[in-house]
């Protein structure tokens, strides 16, 4: 609109459709004619004026975004490459390490196991997993009922997960959001001793946290332990054990 304006104002200025104070003497029949036409002249010019002004000013501005834009996207690119960049040495670490956890003996691969995940305990009846809250009952049963799915990294279910991931989508069916990563959820909610532990509350291990699991009582928490193990029943005492934190 600013625009078609401005152009208008050129298009007069070029045609000379517009008239001075001369012309205006001379085509004035009394003084009083004259000084009106001077009023209008002075009238216009203050109008055109203003069009040119705002016409600088809406194109500033314009120019100003374009620019905060440009530096925005140019950032946002930044990051997705440092994120994609992240994400490729991660999947050359998992390879490598998978790599390797193949070429291992069974009696190896079970003490690997038991190194990071712990050794499996039995699964105690769910009448025997009894929570203080139905949201942690909900959390606690909804665990439970992934036992034996696969362990994969960053997987979220509802077939397979990760250790965190296996915790987020636990809570998530009680209605509580928590983020996928298991040193973030480490400092949500209270935190409680290891004699203070009640079926539901999250334990989380090594330093700085990087295994998340859920209590269920009894001295036995389910988890997705690591890479080769499905998610199971395992002993909150295993090595790394770093601490505890009521979610509900």
């Amino acid at each position: 609109m600013l625009g078609d304006q401005l152009a208008g104002v050129a298009q007069t200025a070029y045609t000379g459709d517009g008239f001075g104070a001369l012309q205006a003497f001379m085509t004035s029949g009394s003084p009083e004619e004259f000084l009106d036409r001077v009023a209008l002249l002075e009238s216009v010019a203050g109008h055109h004026n203003d069009v040119v002004d705002r016409v600088a000013s809406a194109q500033a501005v314009a120019e100003k975004a374009q620019l905060s834009a440009e530096r925005a996207a140019a950032e946002a690119q930044r990051q997705v490459d440092e994120v994609t960049a992240k994400q490729a040495d991660l999947q050359a670490e998992i390879a490598e390490y998978q790599a390797r956890y193949t070429a291992l003996t069974a009696a190896q691969q079970e003490e690997a196991d038991a190194a990071h995940g712990g050794r499996t305990l039995a699964a105690p009846p769910p009448s025997e997993v009894v929570a203080n809250s139905a949201a942690a009952q909900t959390a606690v049963d909804t665990a439970m009922a992934q036992l034996g799915d696969p362990y994969v990294w960053a997987a979220a279910g509802p077939d397979s997960f990760d250790c965190s991931g296996l915790t987020q989508y636990a809570f998530a069916a009680a209605g509580i959001s928590l983020p996928h990563s298991s040193r973030m959820q480490a400092t949500m909610g209270q935190a409680v001793s290891r004699a203070e532990l009640q079926a539901g509350d999250l334990v989380y291990f090594y330093s700085p946290v990087s295994h998340i699991g859920i209590y269920i009582g009894g001295g036995r928490m389910v988890h997705a332990s690591t890479f080769g193990e499905p998610v199971k029943v395992g002993s909150v005492d295993m090595s790394g054990y770093a601490g505890a934190r009521r979610i509900v």
